[in-house]
């Protein structure tokens, strides 16, 4: 899956360097002293270790707020530089709100990003002072098996969570440290810390199962050797600024544009991309179209909220993207133009429009079409763990008791539905429709109002081909 995008503005080097933001910088040229005593890590019993630790890093340790999402951060400097994932802060507007362990909450600009697509970014508290900082380990401490401790906030609504594990692998390739510590969406930008309170890591993503989604024990964090060299650069002025997100105008003449190297990178795919918003009402259908005669599309569509709403490969013919859908709310929504696969560069055109089935509230009246997609399973689809067969992912917003049908036809291959209910378990599943229809369909009751997930697979884990996935609402 991709990962969210959200409203964007610049911040120009050159202005934050003349506002004098770059003080207190730490040295990579050589290892921080520790903030908790040497006898810590010496210290009777895991409990006491556990509980030192958390009381000298935890103060540093902050949530960030960009209005649409949330994640952490670490102070590393006492007068207010936040070390944080890109991810947790690209294309949000300048100033973010950082929130400091004792609630206290301030402004903070975004100083810019890593370069390529390493997942680093930097804050500047404004008008900050004597504020507590995360010591950084020195860079190729870390070692398998030492413990490892992750502080941070997540699903942005506990922050201030500590947990424990250990190193359990090193990915000195990727500069990735992998530890089995519990990291959540909403701990990215937090601190792994070793016994002694040091930064050995920003936790940075995690690696879960489609089908359960949450922790499974597989979490990443960059390690400090890389985190060391981006503060590096940030000294030296080399950090890459933000890219303003554009307006996107419904049913007005295609936007031209392109992407090219020095644009956005995805640090998990090493793809392009650009962003752009437009302003929706609940109930109206948008129908997005992107075009390209050099890259193969991909476009994704996210809601006022950060949630994704859709994403499409191959929807528009060829190698183009097409998304329709009905809007579940009013408010601002981001698209975001992506391609395929890494490599990829090139022009493209992207237009969007409105009209089609409306109603007042979504998914309120009976026989009213909630979502229709029409889509691709390729080699470039992501893939099951269980048993490696292409997949793709549609979002649906339904309410508790509301009864739904949902339709998976394919000429091209057997095609296999998956429905998880918005806390990951599975909710039902349907494969033929009868000895002769290899079809996919079935009708649900929704249990709870929340965001349910439609997984469009192949039963073969060689089906590839188009698809069409009509979800209605039937029955009273």
């Amino acid at each position: 899956m991709k990962i969210r995008a959200k409203q964007a503005r610049a911040i120009a080097w050159a202005t934050v360097a003349a506002m004098g933001l770059l003080g207190g910088w730490p040295d990579p040229a050589r290892s921080q002293p520790s903030a908790v005593p040497q006898r810590l890590a010496q210290s009777g019993g895991d409990e006491e270790v556990n509980m030192q630790v958390y009381r000298a890093a935890s103060p540093a340790v902050v949530s960030i707020d960009t209005d649409t999402s949330t994640g952490s951060g670490s102070i590393i400097s006492p007068d207010g530089l936040v070390l944080t994932n890109a991810h947790v802060v690209d294309d949000a507007a300048s100033p973010v709100t950082v929130i400091l362990a004792d609630e206290r909450k301030f402004e903070a600009d975004i100083l810019g990003f890593a370069e390529g697509s390493l997942d680093l970014a930097l804050l500047k508290i404004r008008g900050a002072s004597n504020l507590p900082v995360v010591q950084i380990a020195p860079p190729g401490s870390a070692e398998v098996g030492q413990r490892a401790f992750a502080i941070g906030n997540p699903f942005g609504k506990f922050q201030g969570t500590f947990t424990v594990g250990i190193v359990s692998r090193l990915d000195n390739t990727e500069g990735l440290i992998q530890t089995d510590a519990a990291i959540n969406p909403g701990n990215s930008g937090g601190p792994l810390l070793n016994s002694k309170g040091q930064m050995i890591g920003v936790n940075t993503a995690i690696f879960a199962d489609r089908d359960g989604g949450g922790n499974i024990g597989i979490g990443f964090a960059i390690a400090t050797d890389r985190v060391m060299g981006f503060l590096q650069a940030a000294k030296e002025g080399r950090l890459r600024p933000s890219i303003p997100t554009a307006t996107l105008a419904l049913n007005s003449q295609p936007v031209a544009g392109q992407l090219a190297e020095g644009d956005r990178v995805l640090s998990q795919d090493k793809t392009l991309y650009d962003t752009f918003t437009f302003a929706g009402e609940a109930g109206d259908r948008v129908t997005l179209d992107l075009a390209s005669p050099d890259f193969d599309a991909y476009l994704i569509v996210w809601q006022p909220d950060g949630e994704e709403l859709a994403q499409d490969d191959d929807g528009g013919g060829q190698s183009n993207a097409r998304v329709s859908v009905v809007l579940p709310t009013n408010g601002t929504y981001t698209v975001f133009v992506n391609t395929a696969a890494a490599g990829q560069q090139g022009r493209y055109t992207l237009s969007a429009r409105s009209g089609g089935p409306r109603t007042a509230n979504p998914g309120s009246r009976s026989g009213s079409v909630l979502l229709q997609e029409a889509g691709r399973l390729g080699a470039d689809s992501p893939r099951l763990q269980s048993d490696n067969s292409p997949y793709q992912e549609y979002r649906l917003n339904g309410r508790a008791g509301q009864k739904i049908a949902i339709d998976l036809v394919s000429s091209d291959f057997d095609p296999y539905l998956m429905v998880a209910d918005p806390q990951g378990g599975k909710l039902a599943d349907a494969d033929d429709i009868s000895e002769t229809d290899q079809n996919a369909s079935l009708v649900v009751e929704l249990p709870t109002t929340g965001t349910y997930r439609l997984i469009v697979n192949a039963y073969d884990p060689n089906g590839r081909g188009n698809y069409r996935l009509t979800v209605r609402e039937v029955g009273p």
